[in-house]
């Protein structure tokens, strides 16, 4: 919460108590103290601006009627001196309180003082956190799903770190394993076609089909010519792999950069194999006694510990699985590296992978409730409400990079937190590229630019802004400048919310709201023509609204145009 909301807060709950304990003093009420309680913005303002459930939740405390409780407070309330000029009661015993216009004033002065910094609290009080998102396979570039991964785990990211969590981006590199195998298996297929022809090599059957497999073994064939095709198959499958991976990784790196995401660490599965750690982790499990061995291979006693059957961790080749890697990479987030919290955002089929990894965490010694999986439904992709697969200009399938290709990057970056995680998404990608209302981020934009023009305009008619004194801003009384004012106090308690729900899609809407307040404000009340302290104190209504929808962009990592 704001300063100012904060501190309204707490005048609230002190004048309660002081009421009720008056109010037991003057035996009013019977002997006893109030339940704790807590203190709201009810959704409907018109029955107040804040209200309290004291009188609800203290019936069997003083053993009286809510109704009567709620009457014996409001008879000893004082309410002097705080943001508040007048107390109702109403139902069976619910307090709704009336805020007065010093507090639309502080607001106002509070989000101008705090400028780009209005929005940031301290509400995670410094927990580490990882986010871990994104981490698609390095076998090939980047799905529409991860599109929306990576925006939603950004996001994410941002929320927590402007809560006050001290926030670290990871990228997983699944550089080991089966998949790489695989990945292996496809190259050398294509690298060995390449020059003895499709029908004298046969392609695995599993392997990865596509183009981009194809094009990596073209790469390959014309740096090294065909200094491979007779070498032993281990020989020519390292060195694929070698010349391909990076070359794969440094790609997503350059996508997700392109798409505003720099993770601070690209966390590589094989280490976990190279420094032991995998292992480590595999001798702890069987000295808990959590393993057994069967058809020589290590099994997990899963159905112990929450699971629904029991799970390979080391397959009969000797090779782990990917489900042992993953135990092994979140003992070294919440254990070697000493994470508070991890979040990992996974695609919804992962969903049965949940509870048998937090189930996992926990049998190992570890708290498995420190790690909270965001599920993230489907992207549908739409164009003249028509289903899109292909891209228009390349006519392949579209990816991270095609899509970025196609639309603005700052409509991708909105669209894809538009809506919560747990809600299929559909993408109107005609709707992204339009330059109209009906296109959110260009509304959003729109408004912050709107503003910037007409302080334009009135600074070359010589009207420059100045700040404002509490008494000039206590004038901003109309409706909309109030309605204006409560959604900008709002900002920060929304912004934790979204922390706690990993839900950034919480900050879209509160940014569509905002834009739709001002131009509501901006077509009821005059900014010029007014007289000079009502044009100043409009005027810096202005720039707070300017000052908040810029933060709310900043934190999506979105331009925020002066012009449009």
């Amino acid at each position: 919460m704001s300063d100012v909301v904060t501190k309204a807060t707490g005048q609230l709950r002190a004048a309660i108590e002081d009421a009720a304990k008056k109010a037991i003093a003057a035996s009013t009420l019977p002997q006893g103290e109030l339940a704790p309680f807590t203190i709201e913005v009810p959704a409907d303002r018109s029955h107040g601006d804040f209200a309290a459930n004291a009188a609800m939740v203290s019936a069997r405390t003083l053993r009286t009627a809510p109704r009567k409780i709620a009457e014996a407070i409001g008879e000893h309330l004082d309410l002097t001196g705080t943001y508040f000029d007048r107390a109702e009661i109403a139902g069976p015993g619910f307090l709704n309180f009336f805020l007065n216009p010093g507090y639309y004033a502080d607001i106002v002065k509070d989000v101008l003082d705090k400028g780009d910094q209005y929005g940031r609290s301290d509400y995670g009080k410094g927990e580490r956190v990882v986010v871990e998102f994104v981490s698609a396979n390095p076998t090939g570039p980047m799905h529409i799903g991860n599109a929306r991964g990576g925006a939603l785990g950004d996001g994410i990211a941002s929320v927590l770190d402007a809560a006050g969590y001290q926030v670290w981006r990871e990228f997983y590199v699944n550089d080991a394993g089966n998949q790489i195998e695989k990945f292996a298996l496809s190259l050398e297929a294509r690298y060995l076609q390449h020059f003895q022809g499709e029908d004298a090599v046969p392609f695995p059957e599993d392997g990865y089909h596509g183009a981009d497999i194809t094009e990596r073994a073209r790469e390959f064939a014309e740096a090294f010519g065909d200094r491979y095709v007779n070498a032993d198959t281990d020989e020519r499958k390292k060195a694929l792999v070698d010349y391909v991976l990076p070359r794969n990784i440094e790609a997503l790196r350059r996508d997700l950069s392109r798409y505003r995401i720099d993770y601070d660490e690209w966390f590589r599965e094989s280490v976990l194999h190279n420094d032991g750690e995998l292992k480590d982790t595999m001798e702890l499990m069987k000295q808990k006694g959590l393993t057994y061995e069967k058809d020589g291979a290590l099994w997990y006693k899963a159905t112990e510990h929450g699971g629904e059957k029991d799970e390979v961790l080391i397959r009969q080749n000797g090779n782990p699985t990917y489900f042992a890697a993953d135990i092994a990479y979140h003992r070294n987030k919440l254990e070697k590296r000493g994470f508070d919290r991890a979040v990992n955002v996974w695609g919804a089929d992962h969903h049965g992978h949940v509870a048998r990894l937090k189930g996992a965490l926990d049998a190992i010694g570890l708290d498995g409730s420190k790690l909270d999986i965001v599920l993230m439904q489907l992207v549908r992709l739409f164009q003249n409400g028509e289903p899109v697969k292909v891209s228009k200009r390349t006519g392949k399938s579209i990816t991270l990079a095609t899509l970025l290709d196609e639309i603005p990057l700052d409509a991708a970056r909105f669209f894809f937190n538009l809506r919560e995680s747990t809600s299929q998404l559909d993408f109107d990608l005609g709707l992204a590229v339009e330059q109209s209302s009906q296109n959110p981020v260009y509304y959003v934009q729109y408004a912050h630019a709107r503003i910037c023009s007409i302080l334009k305009n009135l600074k070359e008619e010589g009207v420059t802004p100045r700040a404002c004194t509490r008494e000039e801003l206590i004038a901003l009384q109309a409706p909309e400048e109030r309605e204006l004012i409560r959604h900008l106090s709002a900002y920060t308690g929304e912004i934790i919310e979204a922390a706690k729900a990993y839900d950034p899609a919480r900050i879209t809407r509160y940014a569509i709201d905002l834009a739709t307040l001002f131009h509501k404000f901006y077509n009821a009340c005059h900014v010029k023509g007014e007289n000079e302290p009502l044009m100043q104190a409009r005027l810096n209504l202005c720039m707070a609204v300017r000052g908040v929808l810029h933060n709310v962009l900043a934190l999506l990592k979105i331009t925020a145009p002066e012009s449009m």
